[in-house]
């Protein structure tokens, strides 16, 4: 089977929850008591075993950033656009995506799947190439969001951009000089939001795509904000519109 690493004590449990295939999971044998027993018995429900190894075996493993936790997985399974829509019609709410234009770091990316799951949202589109992937960096910075958040990987954003389209989503790209402030964004439509890459920002033709952009207000002295803190604040400006104080899901 393929399988793929993955660290931390919080992605693991998510992990064996969430009913995703684990293999075996590594402990360390300095793991705190009262978690080693929390995995003990989340590995016995999820039909895996639990080893205890020596700090340094997964410290080699894991550049020495693993909390004292590790496991092998079965390869993430990437979703499809269908998965994303049926996801958004069995909790009956219109469309929250967020799409990925060529983002590259992965603390980024791992950083956005945790606001989405925080946020409501129905899942990440990123494409196939010049693309961070699922690594095990994302997963642990998701803090265990991965296992919860569908991400499907396309081979064409700008062509995925037009059928979303046809599923009547309102494709809304982010930029600097975007034509409308981000506070005014209708949260409540159907909607895909577009985030570029950290340098370069929306490739041509996926700007071209979009329906309008929007833009984040600075009157600091920087430029422009980290790529998962800009997407952050507009998914929170649509979970506030959908989700007004006293009405939260």
């Amino acid at each position: 089977m393929d399988q793929e690493l993955i660290i931390g004590k919080n992605p693991v449990i998510e992990a064996l929850q969430s009913g995703r295939p684990v293999n075996k999971v590594m402990v360390s044998k300095q793991l705190n008591n009262q978690v080693f027993s929390r995995l003990q018995q989340l590995s016995k429900e999820a039909g895996t075993i639990v080893q205890k190894v020596p700090k340094n075996k997964l410290d080699q493993l894991a550049d020495g950033n693993h909390q004292g936790v590790a496991a092998y997985v079965a390869s993430y399974q990437y979703a499809s656009l269908d998965d994303l829509y049926q996801r958004a019609d069995e909790r009956g709410e219109a469309a929250f995506f967020i799409i990925l234009d060529e983002l590259e770091d992965p603390h980024n990316l791992g950083s956005i799947l945790r606001t989405a799951d925080a946020t409501g949202a129905h899942g990440v589109i990123i494409p196939k190439r010049r693309s961070v992937g699922l690594t095990a960096t994302v997963a642990k910075t998701a803090a265990g969001a991965l296992e919860h958040i569908p991400v499907a990987r396309v081979t064409n954003v700008a062509s995925t951009i037009k059928e979303l389209k046809k599923h009547n989503i309102w494709v809304v790209g982010t930029e600097a000089e975007g034509s409308e402030d981000y506070r005014v964004l209708d949260g409540s439509l159907p909607i895909a939001l577009v985030i570029g890459n950290e340098g370069k920002g929306m490739s041509r033709l996926v700007k071209e795509s979009c329906d309008w952009t929007v833009n984040l207000p600075m009157s600091g002295h920087v430029s422009s904000l980290n790529a998962s803190v800009a997407c952050s604040l507009l998914l929170y400006e649509v979970y506030r519109k959908r989700f007004p104080v006293g009405n939260e899901s």
